[in-house]
Formats: structure tokens, C-alpha cells, sequence
């Protein structure tokens, strides 16, 4: 890439990072007012926090690529990503982080069961979330309908040309399942969005190195986004994401992958959600990632030795404290980075 294309990518995540901060801040303030809060479970009194502030991510998210489409009308520097392309990712990210909100506000004025503990979200039914998360993938399926982008690098066999199948079928079912499956790791604070970050933050070297324009955009705005989402949810959290943020970054990580040509090499770096999506079908996903708080500060696997969530292998493992829980998180993911990097390195995939 020339200098004019590194700037076109710094721009609008310098943007998308300094939105981040001003609206999570303003829903904070918002969520806590309207009542739209949860208890935080792994500490101590369970202090309440504002929920679904994470939705500051996908709105952020949007302004920055936004940011890049008004420098193009603007005349500001020249076209090289396709506007059709980011303007249907906006609003598949706004959709799909819609229907995580509308799960966040689900909230009750008493503690009820709510997958496999008691707290005062409900939330929606679980087959209520991927049937409306569908009609998040509605906009990309038109947009790679209609621009004939159907093929797919699938190892040791080359392209292979899926025709109709993969606008119509593999991307609405790929959403609907990153969405899904990066929501059911986020009960520690930065945990969730610790393992976006970096798995963001690999797809956009991958795109830097191997020159897809588009994907380093995308991935681009969305790792300056998480890394100041960061600041409000590491330990000790300020906030709790909810699923607008998961269902959002999920997508958006799935929209990358698929847009920048990286499938293959996105799969391996989203193999911890694919792994954890097989621990909690394992028990219909009536589980919890949480564990059992002891005296001294340490969390305790919840269902013993039975193992349902990464989570639970770490805290059989050691003993941790929930900032340990999240950091060894971070550690599982970084190591399929480096699968992936060393599998393409040997061109493998």
C-alpha cells in the first residue's frame, strides 16, 4: 500500500476510536438512568453496572467507515474501497447490534433465572436470536449477490465456485453463527472484548500484508474501536458490554473475513468461539461462563471437572482471579493467531 492508502485507513479509526470514548461515556450515563443495568457477579457486594454500553462500538464502528465514504464524496482522497460494500457492513453491524439491545434491555425489577443463574436480565429467547439475527446478513447478501463475489479458498482443493449458495445460504448462516458463538465468551470483564481486539488486530495485518484494501479498512476501524472500548471494560470494568457489543463484533469480525478474503485464515483466529459454540451445545447452552467466587477472591469452576466454556478449563487449571481469567483468554487466542500466521507462512492455507 502507498502512504494516501495507510492514511485512508488511520483517519477514520482515529475517528472511530475517539467516538468510541464520547458514546460509551453518554450511554453510561444513559443506561444507568433508564434503569438498563446489571449486577457485576464476580465482585464482591455485586456493584451495579451500567449494561449495553457496548452498542458505543457499533455505533463508533459506523462513523468511521462512515468517516471514510464522506472523505470520498468530499473529494478529500480518492476511492479505493467499493462504497457498496462498506455502506451494506454499516448496516448489517447496526441491525445486528440491534437485536443484541433489545436483549440488553430486557431487564426485571426482580432476579430471575437467566442461563443457569439468577440475575435480573431475562433477555430474549435463545431461538429468538438467531432468527432475528438474520436480518442483519439481509444487506450483504444482496450487496455479494449482486456483484457475483461466490468463491471460496478451501484448503489442499484451490476455489471452489459456490454459486447462489454462498450469498443466499453460507454468508447469512456464517452471521448468524459468529454473532451467536462470540456472545457466549464475555463473563469477565475484558474478556470479550480483550479476544476481539486481538483477533481484529490479526486480521488487519494479515490484510496489510497480503494487500486487501477493504478488509484492512474494515479491520482497521473495528480494532481502534475495541481498543478504546478497552479502557471501559478491563478490570475493573466501568461498564458491561451486553450483546449489542458481542452480536455486533461478532458480525463484524465474520463481515471482515468474508469481504477482505480471508475466510480460512479467520476461521482458525475464531476457533475459540467455534470451540466454546461446541462446549455449550454440549449442555443446549443452558451454561455460564461465570464461576463460583471464593473467599479469597479466586473463582472456582462452576459445574466441578465437567467442562462447558474455556473459562471453566481455566479455573481447573489454577485458581484464578477474574483479571487471571480474562488474561489467560488472551493468551488461548493469541496462540491461534499464531496458528494461523505459521499455517499461512507454510502455505497451508
Amino acid at each position: 500500500m502507498v502512504f494516501h492508502d495507510y492514511l485512508t485507513l488511520i483517519i477514520p479509526s482515529i475517528i472511530g476510536f475517539v467516538f468510541t470514548i464520547i458514546a460509551a461515556k453518554f450511554l453510561m450515563g444513559y443506561m444507568m438512568e433508564s434503569g438498563v443495568t446489571s449486577p457485576d457477579h464476580n465482585k464482591k457486594g455485586r456493584p451495579t453496572l451500567p449494561a449495553g454500553v457496548g452498542l458505543s462500538v457499533a455505533i463508533a464502528f459506523s462513523i468511521g467507515i462512515l468517516a471514510y465514504a464522506f472523505g470520498v464524496s468530499a473529494h478529500i482522497y480518492g476511492a479505493v474501497a467499493d462504497l457498496t460494500y462498506l455502506f451494506a457492513t454499516v448496516l448489517s453491524i447496526i441491525l445486528i447490534s440491534m437485536v443484541g439491545l433489545l436483549d440488553d434491555i430486557n431487564v426485571k425489577k426482580e432476579m430471575v433465572k437467566s442461563t443457569d443463574m439468577m440475575d435480573t436480565r431475562k433477555g430474549l429467547k435463545q431461538w429468538y436470536k438467531p432468527l432475528m439475527t438474520i436480518m442483519g446478513a439481509l444487506p450483504l447478501m444482496a450487496v455479494i449477490n449482486s456483484t457475483g463475489l461466490d468463491t471460496l479458498l478451501i484448503p489442499f482443493i484451490g476455489q471452489v465456485n459456490f454459486g447462489l449458495i454462498y450469498p443466499l445460504v453460507i454468508i447469512p448462516l456464517a452471521i448468524i453463527f459468529t454473532s451467536n458463538a462470540f456472545n457466549l465468551l464475555g463473563g469477565f470483564d475484558g474478556i470479550a472484548t480483550g479476544t476481539g481486539f486481538l483477533a481484529s488486530l490479526a486480521l488487519l495485518i494479515y490484510a496489510l500484508v497480503y494487500g486487501n484494501y477493504i478488509g484492512a479498512l474494515l479491520a482497521s476501524v473495528l480494532t481502534a474501536v475495541l481498543f478504546a472500548f478497552l479502557f471501559f471494560n478491563i478490570y475493573p470494568a466501568k461498564a458491561i458490554p451486553g450483546d449489542s457489543f458481542t452480536y455486533g463484533v461478532g458480525a463484524a469480525l465474520l463481515v471482515i473475513m468474508a469481504l477482505g478474503n480471508m475466510e480460512i485464515f479467520g476461521i482458525i483466529v475464531f476457533m475459540p468461539w467455534i470451540i466454546e459454540f461446541i462446549l455449550h451445545l454440549r449442555r443446549k447452552f443452558q451454561v455460564t461462563d461465570l464461576g463460583k467466587m471464593n473467599s479469597d477472591g479466586t473463582f472456582a469452576p462452576p459445574y466441578g471437572k465437567k467442562i462447558y466454556s474455556w473459562t471453566h478449563l481455566i479455573m481447573n487449571i489454577k485458581r484464578c482471579r477474574e483479571w487471571e481469567v480474562s488474561l489467560y483468554m488472551w493468551v488461548v487466542e493469541i496462540l491461534f493467531i499464531l496458528l494461523a500466521f505459521g499455517l499461512k507462512a507454510l502455505s497451508v492455507i
